[in-house]
């Protein structure tokens, strides 16, 4: 799991450079569960406190790095887009960022035979970002994935 956070760094720093201003990195990935971290600085608003932009652009790169390292485990090299997504921002974060995603497993499963079969599928992602062990933001995002 540790080369496929690796990877995952190197290819959110290359090929999305908004993460490396951001100073976004894989801060966790255990097969099942991503987490992305950034830190609070580079990322403050007028209020100092976390800019919604980014809590936004962090949520849906843990989505998209989720799937990208679901598919690099099937041997899948696809395009993933974001389709649809909804955010919540209950409670202001003023510390670092850490986002989370887990994948359903029967989720993934249905989501592959699409993907096998069709050469296109969606998956939709929840990803939470905490404060204090409490939601401070709620993503829920619909990923696209195709050839």
């Amino acid at each position: 799991m540790k080369d496929s956070a690796a990877r995952l760094q190197q290819t959110l720093h290359s090929d999305i450079p908004l993460t490396r201003e951001m100073g976004i990195t894989v801060a966790a990935y255990d097969g099942r569960q991503l987490r992305l971290a950034a830190p609070l600085t580079p990322n403050l608003n007028h209020k100092c406190t976390a800019f919604g932009g980014s809590l936004y652009s962090l949520a849906v790169l843990c989505g998209w790095g989720l799937l990208q390292l679901k598919l690099e485990e099937a041997g899948l090299h696809r395009h993933i887009v974001i389709q649809e997504a909804d955010i919540e921002y209950l409670l202001p974060v003023a510390q670092d960022m850490e986002a989370e995603c887990e994948v359903d497993d029967t989720a993934l499963q249905r989501f592959m035979a699409m993907l096998t079969k069709h050469g296109r599928a969606r998956l939709s992602l929840e990803v939470a970002i905490k404060r204090d062990g409490h939601d401070a933001v709620k993503f829920s995002g619909r990923y696209v994935v195709h050839e």
